[in-house]
Parts: C-alpha cells; sequence; structure tokens
C-alpha cells in the first residue's frame, strides 16, 4: 500500500488471504514477525498484525502485512514473540481491586502479629475517626491457623474504625470501634443469611461472616471524589500491566451500597477519553427493575462500558466454610454453610431470576457449594422453562464444588461457568480438610465442565486473587499448588491444556458478556486489542508459564504499556 492505492500484487495477495483482511486501508499500527495465536479457526496462527485506528485490518505473514504499511505507520518487530487477544477477565470487583492497592495491604501477611503490625502500622499514618479498610487477609497463611479477633487489633487501633475483609470478600473482621458505632453487641441477633461469629460466652469476635457484613458496611462513609479517582487509575494501571483489556465488573457482596457510585466513576473516565480497559458493569439481581423500567437489556452501551449485568448471591465461599454444601464440612461437623441472604427466601429469590430474564437482563449467580450450585441450576431451568427460548447466556459465577453429575447439565441450559482458575491452586491447600477426599474430585472441575460441553469464561476475582492471566493459565494447566505440596497437579484429572485456558480467558469472557463479535479473537473487523508476551506459552512446559510477563498490553490499537525489562 501506497498513498491508499491497492496494487495489483497486493490485491492478488488481499484476495488469496481473504480470511485474514477485512479490506484495503492504509494501517495506523503494524506487528511483524511474531506469532499471533488468533482464536480464530478459519487462520489460528500467523505473523503479523495490521491496525488502523481501534479495528485489526489484516492478519496474516509480515510480507503482507509490511505491504500495509503507509509513511505515517508505526511498526513493531516482534522478533518472534507471541501475541494473544487481549485478555477478558470475566469476573473482577474492579475499583474495589484499585482501592486495595491504595490501603493496608494484609493479603502476605503470614502470622497474626503480621496482621497485627500491619494495621497498626497503617493506623499510625491515619487521622483520628478515619476508617481502616479493605486487607484481603488469609489466615490459612498463618502459623498457626486462626481466626483473628478483635482484641488482636483493638490496641493498636484505639482511634480508628476498622474493616477488612478476608480475602474471600464474604468475611470481614471489624474492631471495637467499629462494633460500638455500629450497635454490634451480644445482645445483636444473626441476620438472615449472616453471622455474628461469637466466643464461649456469646460475645461478638469481631468476625462477621457473609449478610452479616451489612451491619457495619452500612455506616462506612463513601469515598471520596478523590479516593475513588485514585482507586480507579490503579485499577487501570494493574489491568494493563497484566494485559486485560476487558474486564466484568461483578456486584462486590450481597450487601453492597455502592453500584451506582461506581457506575458514574466509570462514566466519567470514559466521557472523558481516559478508559484503558473495556467495562461490562453489573448491578444487584435484587434491584433488577430498576433498568428492567427504563428499557435497559444486557448489553446497553457501547464498546467501552456496558450494562445490563446482573449478580446474586446464593451462598459464601469455601475458606470461610459459609459455601452451601450437601453435607457438612469434614472438619466442621455441625456446619454445612448457609444460604445467602438472597436465597434464604427461594420463592422471592426465582421471581427476580425469572423476571430479570424475561426482561432482556443477563443473570450470574455466585454459587460455591454442591448444594448451592445444583439449587442455581434448578431455578434457572424453572425460569427458561417457564419463559421460552431466548440467547440468555445465564451465568454461574464460581462452580467451585460441584455435584458430579451436574457438569452434564450447563450445556444443555446454556449455563455459562465463569471460573477463576487461581482460587484452585490458593484453595487447594486446604479443600481435602474441608470437604475430604472424595468431594474434591470434582472441585474446580474445568475437563469435566468443558468434556460435557459447557462454556467456560475465566476471570481472576481481583482483588480475591492477583489480577494476572498468565498465573491463571498456569493455574489451570498444572493445578501445582501455592503451597508447593501437589507438584504433579492437585485433582490433576481436571487439568485443562493451555490453548483451553487461554480460549477460556478470551473467546469464552467475549461469549460470556454477548461480545464474541467484536473481540476475543484477532480477526479483521475486530477491536485491536492484544497482549505481546515475553515467553511463548504454548511452546514450553506448563509449569513454566507462571515466569512469562506481559512485554506489551495494545489496547484500542494503541500500546497503553510496555515493560522494559521484559526477557
Amino acid at each position: 500500500m501506497h498513498n491508499g492505492v491497492l496494487t495489483p500484487a497486493l490485491l492478488a495477495l488481499v484476495l488469496a488471504c481473504g480470511a485474514g483482511v477485512a479490506r484495503a486501508q492504509s494501517a495506523t499500527l503494524v506487528l511483524l514477525n511474531g506469532r499471533i495465536w488468533t482464536e480464530n479457526p478459519k487462520l489460528p496462527e500467523a505473523e503479523a498484525v495490521a491496525i488502523e485506528g481501534e479495528r485489526i485490518i489484516a492478519v496474516g505473514t509480515t510480507e503482507m502485512i509490511r505491504r500495509l504499511a503507509g509513511p505515517g505507520s508505526r511498526t513493531i518487530d516482534l522478533g518472534g514473540r507471541r501475541v494473544v487477544p487481549g485478555f477478558n477477565d470475566a469476573h473482577v470487583h474492579f475499583l474495589s481491586g484499585g482501592s486495595s492497592l491504595n490501603h493496608v495491604r494484609l493479603g502476605d501477611a503470614t502470622s497474626a502479629a503480621e496482621f497485627r503490625h500491619r494495621i497498626g502500622e497503617y493506623a499510625r499514618s491515619l487521622k483520628k475517626g478515619a476508617w481502616i479498610l479493605d486487607g484481603n487477609w488469609d489466615q490459612t497463611l498463618w502459623t498457626p491457623v486462626a481466626l483473628p479477633t478483635h482484641q488482636l487489633i483493638d490496641d493498636v487501633t484505639p482511634d480508628n474504625p476498622v474493616m477488612v475483609w478476608r480475602v474471600d470478600g464474604h468475611a470481614v473482621l471489624v474492631n471495637a470501634v467499629a462494633m460500638r458505632l455500629a450497635g454490634i453487641d451480644r445482645a445483636t441477633p444473626d441476620v438472615p443469611g449472616g453471622q455474628i461469629v461469637r466466643d464461649a460466652d456469646g460475645n461478638p469476635t469481631g468476625m462477621l461472616n457473609d449478610q452479616a457484613t451489612g451491619l457495619v458496611e452500612r455506616i462506612v462513609p463513601p469515598p471520596s471524589i478523590a479516593e475513588l479517582d485514585a482507586a480507579m487509575n490503579a485499577a487501570m494501571r494493574e489491568a494493563a500491566r497484566h494485559g486485560v483489556t476487558s474486564v466484568q465488573n461483578l456486584v462486590d457482596t450481597p450487601t453492597m451500597p455502592e453500584t451506582a457510585m461506581k457506575l458514574r466513576e466509570f462514566q466519567k473516565f470514559a466521557r472523558a477519553g481516559l478508559l484503558t480497559v473495556r467495562i461490562y458493569d453489573s448491578d444487584a439481581l435484587r434491584d433488577w427493575k430498576n433498568l428492567a423500567n427504563v428499557g435497559v437489556q444486557a448489553g446497553f452501551g457501547d464498546p467501552l462500558l456496558r450494562i445490563g449485568n446482573l449478580k446474586g448471591f446464593a451462598d459464601g465461599s469455601l475458606g470461610s466454610a459459609t459455601a452451601w454444601m450437601d453435607a457438612p464440612y469434614s472438619d466442621q461437623p455441625g456446619n454445612s454453610g448457609i444460604a445467602s441472604g438472597d436465597l434464604v427466601d427461594p420463592v422471592k429469590m426465582y421471581a427476580n431470576v425469572q423476571g430479570a430474564d424475561q426482561a432482556g437482563l443477563q443473570i450470574s449467580i455466585h454459587a460455591i457449594g454442591d448444594h448451592a450450585i445444583h439449587g442455581v441450576l434448578d431455578l434457572i431451568e424453572k425460569a427458561e422453562k417457564q419463559n421460552g427460548p431466548a440467547d440468555r447466556r445465564i451465568r454461574i459465577e464460581h462452580v467451585q464444588h460441584l455435584r458430579p453429575a451436574d457438569a452434564a447439565r450447563f450445556a444443555p441450559l446454556g449455563v455459562i461457568a465463569s471460573m477463576q482458575p487461581y482460587h484452585a491452586i490458593d484453595d487447594g491447600r486446604f479443600a481435602q480438610r474441608h470437604l475430604g477426599p472424595e468431594r474434591i474430585r470434582s472441585s474446580y472441575a474445568w475437563r469435566s465442565l468443558l468434556d460435557s460441553g459447557a462454556v467456560l469464561a475465566f476471570g481472576s476475582d481481583w482483588p480475591v486473587a492477583p489480577l494476572d492471566p498468565i498465573m491463571g493459565i498456569y493455574a489451570a494447566a498444572t493445578r501445582r499448588t501455592l503451597d508447593g505440596r501437589n507438584p504433579r497437579g492437585w485433582v490433576s484429572e481436571q487439568r485443562i491444556s493451555v490453548a483451553e485456558a487461554v480460549h477460556a480467558y478470551t473467546v469464552g469472557s467475549a461469549f460470556a458478556e454477548h461480545q464474541e463479535n467484536i473481540k476475543g479473537s484477532l480477526e479483521p473487523g475486530k477491536l485491536a486489542d492484544l497482549v505481546v508476551l515475553s515467553g511463548d506459552i504454548f511452546r514450553m512446559a506448563p509449569t513454566q508459564i507462571e515466569k512469562v510477563r506481559v512485554a506489551r498490553t495494545i489496547f484500542n490499537g494503541s500500546v497503553i504499556y510496555q515493560d522494559t525489562q521484559a526477557p
């Protein structure tokens, strides 16, 4: 191509490679001499890509793509590096993740003493009365393993209320100041779908599980505009660093009050032209009429910001022993977990599912335990029969501990398994202790689900887990737990291939948000979101994938991240 003229030779080349070219035009960015994993079955691998503006215009050989470069084109020689479509994280808590980078960090504390020390140090940096939030602690990393109590931190936080979340987002520790402000004492009753943990004398320990977190959440002051902006900028930087070009933002907790505030923040950045990640935002399932009454359906918006997804909750989490199981936990004989505040009233929850589905909204339901997952599948099956055929793409989020027979129900019902592979190598450290050797055989059952025809959409659940698709792919392909005790893979028969994992992070996630026609693969006409990797994850041993880094992230046709240190 020269001065916009398509030469006869190039025309012949374009016609010969029709599967890889949208139309003849001058590229603004060309990537040459690479190994392009396209996710396009008509042209699975290529050497080069041409981009004009925010769209891909051609995919093919280096010789072909080089001819599409004009005088104003930027050219990047990939030097044989692997390129994949931009990662689409199907389950994040985006602003909470950004906020967690700006607050006290407890995720890698390895003891109660370290936990206490970090909170105390952070408290000294704050004004009197300021809240200490986020945290993302994990007591299973401590020696010895034990749940914290408010007494552990009260004397280092005498002037600051504390509400720090356990890493799974289903439990918090609050201090005496926060309990006093919230009016929580030994006379406070448990709430439906939640639990106030108490000591032997009946006094609150400071631990609040699931719906009970709302007792304190409701009095936490909303973040300031400056805090929201800082969280948003931090989250976008983290996404770019990990090659995440699309996120599906899910409601944080069953009692979360800030969905409107977060959507306003996303809109502000979109209108200012500052978004460097595509966002599909959700609202609470219980509030579905707010969208339906004004005519919003799933996917309303543009390629940068869309709404129409609704999240409900069926249970808690494995780490907090609140995931709703068919049988009691192996190490807690009297506890089978709890139904969420949504599912406490199954008649009402069904009415919400059926009504939202009939209104054309998309439904995503958090379900981790086998009893919860089975019950949600039943609700979905009933709603689909009542409402009739539709391209609904209902999702179950997490799908961690299945009844073996339920894996085969997903494909016939058209239910997407929206899963986070990193959780398997994290929870695998303690899952057998909770569930025993038999039930874990169908935990994180990616192989069983794929073999039964289900669609997998992968994500991270950030900030519950790192916003790092490379580690997610490593987890899916190896299932090597973080404690190093399963070098051959925990429940290794449920491993999937690297290609299947990448597909779940790209095409699968795009399908899960009704966007597979414009993203998820690298082919002409689709959005120019690409990731250049430091190593070829398809040509190395899966155990080496954790060492790979993102070398470049390209979003909307522009390089938004470059790691100059990547090998």
